[in-house]
């Protein structure tokens, strides 16, 4: 029997849910999205389909995590059911973008919010900043904890006030706010825009399926799993909507369009210069809790992973208190290395592009867990969730290669490096 300590309960799962999902994507896509789709109904449309996807892939992935026990989420339902290229494949692109380059667009999201003080905030601060938390994390379980949860307490703390200072002040006078309400979505929602738009709001939304990764950890699991993705992933989604409808009740279309640090522009316009720069350092130290999630949950898995293959054994290494310190750090120098190599919309799209298409993969192993064997949803309208899930992910994808060709591209060449990385994997082990 395992030490009660090495488990968390629904509450910090939850924790964990939440601080993976509500960080950069909130904060910096509003600007992205704006620059082709102005209309209110559009927007909002967007990130209702975002919560229900995430949604509908979390049922999936409760009862994924269920039937296959222990941590490792995509990597051994994949390996499992298709094929352990697969199960390498996805460990590889988690190890290089699924947990890295969210924690590298988190500290550029940092940086950017910062750059509102005199002081310019560059690359050298938020490479600084990840290799901190990572040391934070490489204490023990218990500090971790800690330390994850004071900064995701701030996170949701913060969002909540937000909302209702947001929700509560007038909007300016002598600014025209961005709030649109007419029948210009219609034709909105059928632009090639639209579905590269979800591209931005489903990366948003990656973090739910966070706790399956760490089933291992979660004490009993078949109740605790799906409770802290539901809850989560319904709370987020309700945060999602009235975090945009603020930013576009504060500010222009013109102040908002094509900017990174949206709920700066709006925060400025609602509070006033000095209010709005504090807006600034709660959006930084929020920030905090995504890099301390995705450092956290992506060192398990890639710990997971280098146990079973020869060219990566060394990160599997634990320290005294079972920390995965060598992949905690693992995952923070390549942070830093994407911060290095690529703008952030840049990084932004290759990495929703490839987490989006081996999600798709990951959800369509649910097809395969036998009726008798589902422990959570034993009809068989079960089937709708992974079903809408990849429909609307061929949608995604498809637009998404269309129209950034260039990240695209990006993105499929890591998963060429990843299977010859394989090949050479395979032959050592012979």
């Amino acid at each position: 029997m395992e030490n009660s300590s090495h488990h968390i309960g629904w509450k910090t799962a939850v924790a964990i849910v939440v601080s993976n999902m509500i960080g950069t994507g909130i904060f910096t896509t509003l600007g992205f999205q704006l620059t082709d789709i102005t209309n209110t109904y559009s927007i909002f449309l967007l990130w209702i389909i975002g919560g229900i996807l995430a949604l509908f892939g979390a049922f999936c992935y409760a009862e994924l995590g269920v039937h296959f026990k222990g941590n490792g989420g995509d990597f051994i339902y994949l390996k499992e059911t298709y094929h352990p290229i697969l199960g390498y494949l996805v460990s590889w692109i988690s190890l290089i973008i699924g947990f890295s380059s969210p924690v590298a667009l988190a500290a550029l999201a940092m940086s950017k919010y910062l750059s509102a003080f005199d002081f310019s905030f560059g690359n050298g601060f938020a490479i600084g900043v990840i290799f901190l938390v990572a040391l934070f994390l490489s204490f023990s379980l218990k500090a971790s904890s800690r330390f994850h949860n004071f900064f995701t307490f701030i996170k949701i703390a913060f969002i909540i006030i937000l909302i209702i200072l947001g929700v509560g002040l007038s909007e300016s006078e002598t600014i025209k706010n961005s709030l649109q309400f007419d029948n210009s979505w219609q034709n909105e929602i059928m632009l090639p825009a639209f579905a590269t738009s979800l591209v931005f709001v489903t990366y948003s939304y990656t973090g739910w399926n966070s706790a399956s990764y760490i089933a291992g950890e979660i004490k009993d699991v078949q109740k605790n799993l799906p409770k802290s993705l539901i809850v989560g992933t319904v709370f987020v989604t309700v945060c999602y909507l009235l975090v945009n409808f603020i930013m576009l009740k504060h500010a222009s279309v013109g102040q908002l369009a094509g900017k990174e640090d949206v709920m700066g522009e709006a925060a400025n316009n609602m509070l006033g210069h000095t209010f709005g720069k504090v807006v600034n350092i709660f959006i930084a130290l929020q920030l905090v809790a995504t890099i301390s999630g995705y450092l956290w949950v992506g060192s398990r898995l890639t710990q997971a992973f280098a146990k079973e293959n020869r060219l990566w054994r060394s990160l599997s290494v634990a320290n005294q208190k079972g920390i995965p310190v060598r992949a905690v750090f693992a995952h923070a120098v390549i942070a830093a290395l994407i911060i290095l190599t690529g703008s952030f919309k840049e990084i932004f799209v290759y990495t929703s592009f490839i987490l989006q298409l081996f999600a798709s993969l990951a959800i369509s192993t649910a097809y395969f867990i036998k009726k008798e064997h589902r422990k959570i949803f034993k009809s068989n309208l079960f089937y709708v969730f992974p079903t809408v899930f990849l429909l609307f992910s061929v949608y995604i994808l498809y637009f998404t290669l269309i129209h950034n060709p260039k990240e695209s591209i990006i993105g499929l060449g890591i998963v060429a490096v990843g299977i010859v990385l394989y090949l050479i994997d395979k032959k050592l082990s012979h």
